[in-house]
């Protein structure tokens, strides 16, 4: 079968031949037929993820969706190592294996069930997000953001505030359910009067996608607000814009804030794997969508290499191509 691997340190992944596995009793068979390039995928195949097993070769990709062996269609997650899921055939742990809803296509879920998952568990598992409640997402213009502000308005959110750069796409983010939109710029301080009269009026939780400057400028006005004793959950998803921020200890102290990752690691992959079950229903009856690139699985190497995260790449394979 062919198969996307990573040989050494350093090295792009690149198509090869592997022998077809063999299932262990717990496990399942799957035929797969889409597979998307997420930014964890990239991150763990350049070796670049804190879940890196360090240990060569291995499998690009981390889940997707495929056939079982009675024809079954199923999103699957976490391939048994060094296997993973760009490849014509995968083999899974069957608890991670979820039905897929019908009129929901293959390349579609694939190119969702990710940065849709990002948001869904960050409130459900990590925020205990409650109905009623206000969601800031710091980051809402890109792919995983604009998925939140649908995620957090299904899942009951009162209020919607959308931070980004890019005036165009905060008014396109605006038609998608955000009540708010705060553009950074070069007025720090004029965005963060904007951003201390929105906690001051109230911000439950904040889902952050960026981290760097905009967290920390999140953070300084959420405690010059000054809301006593109301708590506030900061929940850190991604870290697009830098991997470090720096925090005074008085933000800490000025308020009720609750500091959170979310993430494999502080969410159970069983949990995680339920919640893209819960994910793909919801995308299925509401109608979501996301900007992605099919490409034939036989063009990796290419594809691999061009791949844009506005547009998400999804490899798609046949039983023709295999």
């Amino acid at each position: 079968m062919r198969a996307a691997v990573v040989c050494a340190a350093g090295q792009p992944p690149a198509l090869t031949e592997l022998v077809v596995p063999t299932p262990l009793p717990s496990e399942n068979l799957i035929r797969v037929s889409a597979a998307a390039v997420s930014h964890l995928a990239k991150a763990r195949a350049s070796g670049g993820h804190y879940t890196d097993s360090g240990q060569f070769p291995f499998g690009v990709g981390i889940d997707g969706v495929g056939e079982l062996e009675d024809g079954s269609r199923v999103y699957f997650a976490m391939p048994r190592a060094p296997y993973g899921s760009m490849a014509d055939y995968a083999v899974v742990d069957e608890r991670f294996c979820v039905p897929m809803p019908a009129g929901l296509d293959g390349a579609t879920a694939a190119a969702i069930a990710n940065p849709c998952m990002s948001s869904w568990a960050a409130l459900t598992e990590r925020a205990r997000f409650k109905p009623g409640e206000t969601v800031l997402i710091n980051g809402a213009t890109g792919t995983s953001g604009r998925l939140a502000i649908q995620v957090a308005r299904k899942l009951g959110a009162g209020r919607i505030v959308a931070t980004g750069r890019n005036a165009e796409a905060l008014e396109e983010v605006r038609l998608l359910g955000a009540d708010v939109t705060i553009q950074f710029g070069e007025d720090i301080n004029g965005v963060r009067h904007r951003l201390m009269e929105e906690f001051a009026h109230g911000v439950d939780v904040v889902l952050d996608y960026l981290w760097g400057p905009s967290a920390e400028n999140l953070l300084l006005a959420a405690a010059a607000a000054g809301r006593d004793a109301v708590p506030m959950r900061f929940v850190q998803i991604g870290s697009i814009s830098a991997a470090d921020i720096t925090l005074p200890a008085a933000v800490m102290r000025a308020n009720a804030i609750e500091l959170m990752g979310s993430g494999g690691g502080s969410v159970s992959l069983p949990r995680l794997v339920a919640v893209i079950e819960d994910v793909l229903r919801a995308a299925a009856a509401e109608g979501w969508q996301i900007a992605f690139k099919p490409m034939p699985f036989s063009t990796f190497n290419e594809a691999w290499q061009q791949d844009n995260s506005a547009c998400r790449t999804v490899f798609t394979m046949t039983a023709q191509e295999a």
